[in-house]
Order: structure tokens, then sequence, then C-alpha cells
């Protein structure tokens, strides 16, 4: 059997230490937002594909969504689990890996949010996998809302300065050793300590897009109206345009 990738390395024995990472302090925003798109409709069917320890997935049925959470991670999906216990919701979460969805016109709505999945598989078209299978699960009229790496910004920022800058004191910590402009890869070492205290140093690779790459890659999977904007920690919203200052971008498409 092959050996794990750095993803699958990364969020073994990581939940706790994950919920006090600075990305995920966003997320009664980030429901509020996502709620908004939804038109408040509560009858809607959602998937939330890496899902991780299951903070939106609970959020929103707390206001009373019907969400499915799935993740790659056996370890983070039983942290969900715990969490909508503790919370008092009942959620489906499944063990899925992305590139490999079965489900078939199911959703009205997917989220994908704070890189959970999508641009951190080891090549594009693996990536694309999962964003055909994301349309695969959707019905034929429905709305898919996600977060991306924003390739515009390595191109005028140091990837690693940025990232260490929000990270938690003590927390996880990054050092970019190429970001490639070919295939707008950045190739980094991630230093992390578990919750057991274990040290890991992970060689990852994230690929960054730029816009006009996202549009055509939805376009071919039959969207006809994609919308990018920039993401805000905890304050997505569509008046916020996509600069050169933006770390991540939020695309909303539509079919």
């Amino acid at each position: 059997m092959s050996s794990k990738q750095w993803y699958e390395s990364l969020f073994e024995n990581f939940a706790n230490k994950y919920e006090n990472e600075s990305f995920t302090q966003g997320t009664i925003g980030e429901c509020d937002f996502l709620e908004s798109e939804f038109d408040y409709n509560k009858n809607l069917n959602i998937i939330d594909i890496g899902c991780g320890t299951g903070r939106h997935s609970i959020e929103l049925t707390k206001r009373g969504y019907k969400v499915t959470g799935i993740d790659l991670s056996e370890d983070m999906l039983n942290k969900a689990k715990l969490n909508a216990q503790v919370a008092g919701v009942n959620i489906t979460f499944l063990k899925h890996d992305a590139r490999s969805l079965t489900f078939n016109k199911e959703f009205d709505c997917a989220i994908m949010l704070c890189e959970g999945g999508f641009p951190l598989m080891e090549t594009d078209e693996m990536n694309f996998e999962i964003l055909k299978n994301v349309s695969n699960s959707l019905k034929d009229k429905a709305k898919f809302i996600f977060t991306t790496l924003n390739g515009l910004f390595p191109l005028f920022h140091s990837v690693t300065e940025f990232l260490n800058e929000n990270s938690v004191n003590g927390g996880t910590t990054y050092k970019s050793t190429t970001f490639n402009l070919m295939t707008f890869r950045d190739y980094n070492i991630t230093t992390i300590t578990d919750d057991m205290g274990n040290e890991k140093r992970l060689n990852c690779n994230e690929r960054y897009y730029v816009p006009s790459e996202i549009t055509w890659l939805l376009k071919s999977l039959g969207f006809s109206k994609i919308e990018i904007f920039g993401a805000k920690l905890g304050a997505y919203s569509r008046n916020d345009k996509l600069t050169t200052e933006d770390y991540e971008m939020l695309v909303i498409a539509e079919r």
C-alpha cells in the first residue's frame, strides 16, 4: 500500500488543534452569508465537502437546515460527531474521498470551505475530479459555494509571511520552498504539533488557481453562472471584490 499523502497525515490526531487555528474562527459570519445565499430556504438538502470537525454543518443544522458532512479523515469525523452530540443536533457524517463520490443529483447546494480538499490534491486531474463529483452530486438547478487559494496572491506576496503572521501562537508554521510559476503550485514545509504532542514536518504542495481557470473548469461542468469574490475570514460578502490582497477567493456557481 502506498504511503499516506501529506494531507492525510496532517489531519491525523489534529482535530482539537485544528479547531484552535485562526482560519477556523469565522464560522458564524460564514454561515450568515451561506444562509443569505440559500434564500433562508430550510427545505434545501446541503452537502458539506471536507467538513472537518463539522463546524459549518453543525451551525447550519442548528439554524434548521438539513446537511450531510463528508470528509476523508476519520479523526476529524469522530470529532465532528462528538461536536454534533454536544450541540444536540443530528447530522449524517460520512467518510468519503471527494475524488470518488457516488452521489447522483441528490443535493440542492454544496459547500466546500477552507481548502478541506479541492486545491490540496497532488495533480490537477485529481482536483478536477473533486469538482466533477460535486457537480454530479447536485440536482439540475443547484448552487455550489466554495473557497480556494487565490493564484493572484503569491504573485505579489510571500505565502510564508502571510501564513505565519496568521498562525496562532505555538500553532502551525509554514516555510514555502518554491512557488512554481508554470504550475501555480506552492511547495512548502508545514510543521505542526498534533493533539498527542508529537511534532510533524510535512512536505506539502498546494495548487493556487486564478479566476479564469476556475470559471473555465466550472463552465465545462455545466455551471452557467460563476461569480468570484474575495474571501475574508468570517465575513464573506458579494461586495468584496477579488484583489491581489486576498489569500483566498470565494466562488459561487449556479446552474
